[in-house]
C-alpha cells in the first residue's frame, strides 16, 4: 500500500503539526459541495474537529442539503462571511463561481484556504491563499496505471468511465487522467483494439447502479468501470445481484468509506486512490491557527494518491471504523 497512513502515522503526524501558539477564540467554518449522508466527508470532518479540539477554536462544518449543490455551498459561504469568522475554509469545484465570495472574505480580512477541491488554475484563478488536497489529473493517471495490472494480456479491451459530477473540477479532471493513461496504454499497445467511452454517471448510488448497469448489460464485453468517486460499489452491487463474479467486470476508483473495503475484501473492486480526507480536514486548521498567530504565509500541501489494493483492506478496516480513513 503507497501513502497510507496508520492510526500511529495519523497521530505522528498530528503531534508534528500541533503548536503551542494558539490564537485566541479562533472562530473557522467550512463550507463544501456535499450533504451529511456523503460518508467521505465523515474522515474530513473528523480530522477539522480534532485539529479544532486542538487548538481550542470555535468551528463550525457546513454541509449542502443537496449532493454536490454549488449554489447552496455558496449561500452558505455568504451567511459564513456575515458572522465575520477568522477563515473559511472551503472547497472549490467551479472555476468561477466562487471567485466573487471569496473574493468579498478577503477584503473583509478573512483568511480563506482551498480544501478537497480547487480551481484548475490554483491561486491564478482564485484569490483562495493555499490549497490542501490531492492532485486530481495525476490521481486519475495512477488508477488507470494501476488498473492495468489487472487488463487482460490479450483480446479487446472496453472502458467505461464515470463522470460522476460532469463540469466539477474533481471529476473531470481524473476521469481526464483516467483517459490520459488509456490513450498512453493504447499507444503502446498498437495491435490490440483498446476503446472507452466517458459517460455522466450521477453521484447518487441508484442512479450510478442503474446507469452503469444498463450499460455494462448493453456492452457485455466490458472490461472496466472507472469511477471518479465512490458510487462504484454501486456497480458492485449490480454485478453481485446479476450473478457475476468479482472480477469479471474491474472496478476502480477514490476514497476509502466502508463499502468501498467491503466490496473490495469480497473482490469486486480492484484498485482504489486514497486521497486522506483526515488530513483535508486537520491540515487547513493548523494552517489558519499558524497564519492568525505568527502571521505566516499559506503554504500547499499534496495530500496524496495513494494506491490501494484489497491486500491493504486488513490494515485500513480499523482505521475506517475509528472514522481516519
Amino acid at each position: 500500500m503507497k501513502q497510507a497512513l496508520k492510526l500511529t502515522t495519523l497521530a505522528a503526524a498530528a503531534g508534528l503539526l500541533a503548536t503551542p501558539v494558539q490564537a485566541q477564540g479562533l472562530d473557522i467554518v467550512f463550507t463544501h459541495h456535499s450533504s451529511a449522508s456523503n460518508p467521505f466527508w465523515q474522515a474530513v470532518k473528523k480530522g477539522f474537529d480534532e485539529a479544532c479540539d486542538l487548538i481550542d477554536a470555535q468551528c463550525q462544518m457546513i454541509f449542502t442539503q443537496t449532493e454536490g449543490s454549488i449554489e447552496q455551498q455558496v449561500a452558505n459561504m455568504q451567511a459564513a462571511i456575515a458572522r465575520q469568522p477568522d477563515a473559511i475554509i472551503t472547497s472549490i469545484v467551479d472555476n468561477g463561481a466562487f471567485d466573487g465570495v471569496i473574493d468579498e472574505a478577503r477584503k473583509n480580512g478573512i483568511i480563506v484556504i482551498g480544501s478537497n477541491v480547487d480551481d484548475l488554475e490554483g491561486g491564478n484563478g482564485n484569490a483562495r491563499q493555499a490549497f490542501i488536497g490531492q492532485g486530481f489529473i495525476p490521481a486519475g493517471y495512477s488508477l488507470g496505471k494501476a488498473m492495468s495490472d489487472h487488463f487482460p494480456d490479450d483480446g479487446p479491451i472496453n472502458v467505461i468511465v464515470g463522470v460522476n459530477a460532469p463540469g466539477q473540477n474533481w471529476s473531470e479532471q481524473r476521469a481526464a487522467g483516467v483517459i490520459s493513461f488509456l490513450e498512453e496504454f493504447k499507444g503502446a499497445n498498437p495491435d490490440r483494439q483498446i476503446e472507452w467511452q466517458k459517460v455522466d454517471a450521477g453521484n447518487d448510488m441508484a442512479v450510478v447502479g442503474q446507469r452503469i448497469g444498463a450499460l455494462i448489460n448493453a456492452n457485455p464485453d466490458t472490461t472496466a468501470y472507472f469511477d471518479t468517486g465512490l458510487w462504484h460499489v454501486a456497480v458492485a452491487r449490480f454485478l453481485n445481484d446479476q450473478g457475476r463474479g468479482p472480477g469479471e467486470v474491474l472496478l476502480g476508483g477514490f476514497d476509502l468509506v466502508p463499502e468501498v473495503l467491503q466490496q473490495m475484501e469480497a473482490g469486486y473492486i480492484q484498485v482504489q486512490i486514497d486521497q486522506q480526507p483526515y488530513l483535508q480536514g486537520y491540515i487547513p486548521v493548523i494552517q489558519a491557527n499558524l497564519m492568525k498567530s505568527l502571521k505566516l504565509s499559506a503554504w500547499n500541501v499534496d495530500t496524496g494518491q495513494g494506491v490501494v489494493t484489497p491486500d491493504d483492506v486488513a490494515d485500513i478496516m480499523p482505521l475506517s471504523a475509528q472514522g481516519y480513513r
